[in-house]
């Protein structure tokens, strides 16, 4: 599921911000990005702490100086002076030297200040117990706020599945009350086929009995509407337990399955419309379990 988090702290009389956002994905996978000071013992440190909480979905997570005025160390762009002077005339010399003529442009003077620009602050080092602490302290309350909105987002989610498992409940329930004429019909079908071939026999021929009676085995999903609606039910029932995500999609897999099955020996066009709006419910309730962790 999607989500958002964010939350402030401070390590080393700095001010941090961190975010935590996610989009929807089948599995998990993390990307931190944080001050290029503790780019290489960052992720062993809040990798852990944000698995244990999510399990799926594509997290990011960002930890940026504060930019906050009045953040200590926040001249964002304060360049060395000195040295940029000191390059133009190294290539004033070199112009000269070479009978070429020197005129340095507003976009030459940004570009060699950007090449030395003064790093902004001093980052503490994250081996530092205490500054460890605040980082995985900030990190965890952004993750409060990440893990409330997906609860929010799950909840509205949680609903909308149930109630499209209903609406496949009554489809069932339709499939149903129409399996009910298909047998009659084809009796009636076959006895107007044998008469208009001059053939018309007793409906209580033992023929004809036999022949209805194959049919009727032959197109019954008694047993696969009852397996449906006990699919129906254990989805409902554990929608609710913790890491429901891949039991869902098994029950999703279920519920396809029997709806082939009824499909596949529907003799009746009020059926086969049943079953294909039941199976476009069903891939919509298999995509939205998708998200589910």
């Amino acid at each position: 599921m999607t989500g958002y988090g964010r939350a402030t702290f401070s390590a080393g009389n700095i001010n941090f911000s961190i975010e935590i956002n996610a989009v929807n994905q089948r599995g998990f996978a993390l990307g931190i990005s944080a001050p290029q000071d503790w780019s290489n013992s960052i992720e062993h440190l809040l990798a852990p702490i944000v698995r244990e909480r999510v399990s799926r979905g594509k997290i990011n997570l960002a930890i940026k100086q504060d930019a906050a005025a009045g953040t200590p160390g926040n001249d964002v762009f304060a360049w060395d002076k000195i040295a940029v002077e000191k390059t133009l005339a190294e290539m004033r010399s070199a112009c000269d030297e070479l009978g070429i003529a020197f005129a340095p442009t507003q976009e030459l003077y940004l570009r060699l200040a950007e090449m030395h620009r003064k790093k902004s602050a001093t980052f503490p080092p994250l081996g530092s117990p205490e500054i460890a602490a605040a980082v995985v302290a900030g990190t965890r309350a952004a993750l409060e706020k990440f893990i409330a909105m997906r609860e929010r987002e799950g909840e509205f989610l949680k609903n909308d599945l149930l109630e499209r498992i209903q609406k496949l409940t009554t489809v069932v329930e339709a499939i149903s009350t129409f399996s009910k004429t298909t047998v009659p019909a084809y009796r009636e079908t076959l006895l107007a086929r044998l008469k208009s071939l001059d053939l018309e026999l007793d409906p209580a021929d033992e023929r004809v009995i036999k022949e209805v009676t194959i049919f009727a085995d032959r197109c019954d999903t008694a047993e696969e509407q009852t397996r449906l609606m006990s699919h129906f039910a254990q989805f409902s029932s554990c929608i609710d337990e913790p890491d429901c995500g891949r039991k869902l999609d098994f029950i999703c897999q279920e519920i396809l399955r029997e709806l082939n099955t009824i499909g596949s020996k529907a003799n009746n066009l009020a059926i086969t419309r049943c079953v294909i709006d039941a199976k476009n419910e069903q891939e919509r309730i298999r995509e939205q379990v998708q998200n589910i962790e």
